[in-house]
């Protein structure tokens, strides 16, 4: 059986991560499902000049953040895993207090029921009380919260590095086949 991706793309800086988790998954052999919020083509299309069009080819399925009646918003869909990349705090907060007022939301709030597993690269620094919180609320409610933040140790030579290394490493948490993040073996 084909695996299931559920992603989405919010208004948080790093609209990247979403796109190359498309591209990857893709690449894998992994069947994706998209949601964008209007904010997150606002800033996809600010960050690397791609529509709401452009992203919805990158995926096998998209869906309007309005269309709550899509499969996704059904625990009977089953996925792999849902992520949301990047994921703004005010999604994070939705998120954390069930509050499904759009599909993207009401599919993380699936995940979460169906005991899937549901990552979030939470995008805002520094974070304020509000959005320790959420990540707590979140955290223990299942979710996986995964700021995108770099590793260094395998020396990186450039930004594209930078996020590949993260991406695999988000698709290796979401247990999808073919995930190769590069292991520290030590000094």
């Amino acid at each position: 059986m084909t695996q299931r991706l559920v992603v989405g793309i919010t208004g948080a800086t790093g609209a990247i991560y979403g796109v190359e988790i498309l591209r990857r998954a893709r690449a894998l052999g992994v069947e994706t499902h998209l949601v964008v919020s209007p904010a997150g083509v606002l800033n996809a299309h600010h960050e690397l000049g791609l529509d709401r069009n452009a992203l919805e080819t990158l995926a096998d399925h998209a869906y309007a953040p309005g269309e709550v009646g899509a499969c996704i918003a059904s625990g009977s869909f089953e996925s792999a895993a849902m992520v949301v990349a990047p994921c703004s705090m005010k999604t994070l907060a939705a998120i954390a207090h069930g509050l499904g007022d759009n599909l993207l939301t009401r599919a993380a709030d699936v995940t979460l029921k169906e005991r899937r597993r549901l990552l979030l690269m939470v995008r805002e620094t520094p974070f304020n009380l509000a959005h320790l919180r959420n990540m707590t609320a979140a955290t223990e409610m299942g979710a996986i919260v995964f700021p995108p933040l770099p590793a260094f140790y395998h020396r990186p030579s450039s930004i594209a590095e930078i996020v590949a290394e993260s991406v695999e490493r988000v698709l290796a948490l979401l247990q999808l086949d073919g995930a190769a993040p590069r292991s520290w073996n030590g000094l």
